[in-house]
């Protein structure tokens, strides 16, 4: 670690021709995009190598190399600068129309797949320079309390490690601002001219292989709660990790599976994959987006945050207008 009297006499433009030097293998190009003499650059290599006790580049015939140190530093020193970067964008009046930042939104798959589509012909029209990352969320494994289950994304949005964290609970702690974008249920989804949607009932239903959705492998989910209260059981055959997976298994097999509805409502014709109601009651919950209270003071976070919004619209829009079911052949 650094002392704070070295940090104090660290030039932070030394990181960035890091990166640029790391980039072009080249001393030369790497001159042409900063605006500096090649001796500059040199210059800044010597004390960068100083600094952090290591040759870090090799030069070569070609240009130059690595060394293990640099490639070991490029990570870390990447996501200072992108922090120091999103850090001075901030302190600019913000302008979505003009804006370049980058946010990072944390989902489950299942949701991001139904809310980005709008989000992102939305950000096209208005913000078409603003990036964003989309990170899998997943709730603690083994985790039944609705209220701990997602406590690693409300973590991780305290470091802003994410901007905004759409989850499916309404357990959100005071320290947070959220907003519900919409409501999910399940419906049974299968190939086209699958057998069961002949007969959806619950004993059929029960006599099917099942898939499920599982990061960890457990075959066991809250549709086995529900039959177990009615006195029912399945056979999981098949566990997958995320929804887009689990579409394109039972798109060719005769596995069924319980899935989000919006989620299918947009996906599954890609896959002619159908959909039956279920034959038993399945819970419903709703979406909402999470973020620091103290975030909302960035006036960028707000502006995505309010656009997120926009998903609850085209959600409602499903409510009003269904999809027409796939005919079974």
């Amino acid at each position: 670690m650094l002392k704070l009297v070295d940090l104090s006499r660290t030039d932070l433009n030394l990181l960035v021709l890091f990166e640029v030097v790391l980039d072009e293998r080249h001393v030369g190009r790497a001159a042409d995009r900063l605006n500096l003499s090649p001796s500059a650059v040199s210059h800044g290599l010597g004390r960068l190598r100083r600094l952090l006790n290591d040759p870090l580049f090799l030069r070569t015939p070609k240009g130059v190399v690595p060394t293990a140190r640099a490639v070991e530093l490029a990570a870390p020193i990447a996501e200072v600068l992108a922090r120091v970067r999103s850090v001075i964008s901030t302190a600019e009046p913000f302008d979505p129309a003009s804006s370049a930042r980058r946010f990072t939104i944390g989902a489950p798959d299942g949701v991001s797949a139904v809310f980005l589509p709008p989000l992102l012909d939305e950000l096209r029209r208005t913000a078409p320079n603003i990036d964003l990352g989309v990170r899998q969320l997943l709730p603690v494994p083994g985790e039944t309390s609705p209220e701990r289950a997602w406590r690693n994304a409300f973590a991780d949005l305290e470091v802003r490690a994410m901007d905004i964290a759409v989850v499916p609970s309404e357990h959100i702690p005071t320290r947070f601002h959220s907003r519900g974008l919409y409501e999910e249920d399940f419906v049974v989804a299968m190939r086209a001219g699958h057998p069961f949607a002949v007969d959806p009932t619950p004993e059929r239903y029960c006599e099917m292989r099942h898939l499920v959705v599982s990061l960890t492998g457990d075959p066991h989910g809250f549709v086995d709660e529900a039959l177990a209260k009615q006195g029912y059981s399945r056979r999981v055959a098949l566990t997958v990790p995320n929804f887009m997976f689990a579409l394109a298994a039972i798109a060719g097999t005769d596995l069924i599976s319980a899935l989000p509805r919006r989620f299918v409502a947009i996906h599954a014709a890609h896959f002619g994959v159908i959909t039956v109601e279920a034959p038993l009651p399945l819970p419903r919950f709703r979406l909402n987006a999470v973020a620091p209270k103290v975030a909302m003071m960035d006036a960028g976070l707000a502006w995505l945050f309010g656009i997120l919004g926009k998903a609850q619209s085209s959600a409602s829009e499903l409510d009003r207008h269904p999809p027409r079911r796939i005919p079974i052949s």
